[in-house]
């Protein structure tokens, strides 16, 4: 089955825009933000769906603003190690956290983690809201997830589902169907949703639900077959693919989406230019293009709203990881 669509390219594309002056904070006089490099940090490796979006929007900052934004890839610990580092950076509109449903809401359900997700972090706008998609190794005899489920129940089959990393979306989700569909797989974590493609291509896991933006070049080249989307409906760049529900899976619903966060207290003047100037690169026709072909539905709005998102999404998934006891209760 093939897709159309190519993947998310950090390519910077000119954008016009004074740098603003600011207050230096102690009436030190002014200075232009941003005056020195800023760092964007996505929490796991290169080549996942976090850190495509970090660099697309990280070099067109770098061309508006003429300074340096640069992609900082932290992985580890399903995303914390890097959120925590953003957590405990000064707020001075030099680091930015490029923020996950994973990092932000699920693994400070399933888990302790070093940061509080609403108390040390200031929203800043949200990027791209993105589906996941299940994909099995050619190898699998299965060609719809009904077959999927039906190989998993057969006596001696043992599954393994690779997610990118313990207390993510795609872990979750991979949990959820496991529930859902009463069957039995092994859960591979790594340290990132890239890693976990390159050994589902190699064969070495069997399935996963993955990052649409990593999963689209290997579907296209045969590499892995999709089965389903986890959206409640269907991805433009895979019409052709149903949605979980539609597969068979009634009620199933797992959405990952990112977003730009930065340490809590982030002064209100550099929160209001960040959020203009992303909003705006996420509005240019060229960007919003390849977000969309890369499955992706380009994000903005203004901080409050993406403030009050991550506080709604906290409620709702804290009820999910409950259902399957991904948090040992």
């Amino acid at each position: 089955m093939g897709w159309s669509g190519k993947a998310v390219l950090g390519i910077g594309l000119c954008i016009g825009c004074c740098p603003v002056a600011f207050a230096q904070p102690g009436g030190a006089g002014d200075v232009r933000y941003p005056h020195k490099p800023i760092r964007l940090i996505s929490p796991f490796a290169p080549g996942g769906g976090a850190s495509a979006i970090a660099r697309l929007i990280a070099p067109e900052l770098t061309e508006a603003w003429g300074q340096a934004v640069v992609v900082d890839n932290r992985p580890g610990a399903g995303g914390s190690i890097g959120t925590e580092t953003a957590a405990r950076a000064p707020a001075d509109g030099y680091t930015l956290l490029m923020a996950t449903a994973s990092t932000i809401v699920i693994n400070p359900l399933v888990g302790k983690v070093p940061f509080d997700p609403v108390r040390d972090f200031t929203a800043v706008v949200h990027t791209a809201t993105v589906p996941l998609v299940l994909v099995v190794h050619p190898s699998v005899p299965v060609k719809s997830v009904r077959e999927l489920i039906g190989y998993a129940q057969s006596p001696g089959v043992r599954l393994n589902y690779a997610s990118s990393g313990e207390g993510t979306t795609s872990h979750l989700a991979g949990e959820l169907f496991r529930k859902v569909a009463n069957v039995q797989m092994v859960h591979i974590p790594y340290k990132g949703g890239g890693q976990a493609i390159i050994d589902l291509v190699a064969g070495h896991v069997q399935t996963g639900f993955v990052n649409i933006l990593e999963a689209l070049p290997q579907v296209n080249a045969g590499r892995l077959r999709a089965l389903a989307v986890s959206t409640p409906k269907r991805s433009q760049v895979a019409p052709g693919v149903p949605t979980a529900s539609e597969a068979g899976v009634a009620g199933f619903e797992v959405i990952q989406w990112s977003g730009v966060l930065a340490p809590a207290g982030l002064p209100k003047d550099l929160t209001s230019k960040l959020n203009a100037e992303i909003v705006r690169i996420l509005g240019r026709k060229e960007v919003r293009q390849r977000l969309v072909d890369s499955g992706a539905e380009p994000g903005g709005g203004a901080p409050s709203e993406f403030a009050a998102f991550i506080k709604a999404e906290i409620g709702k998934w804290s009820t999910v990881v409950q259902t399957v006891k991904l948090d040992g209760r």
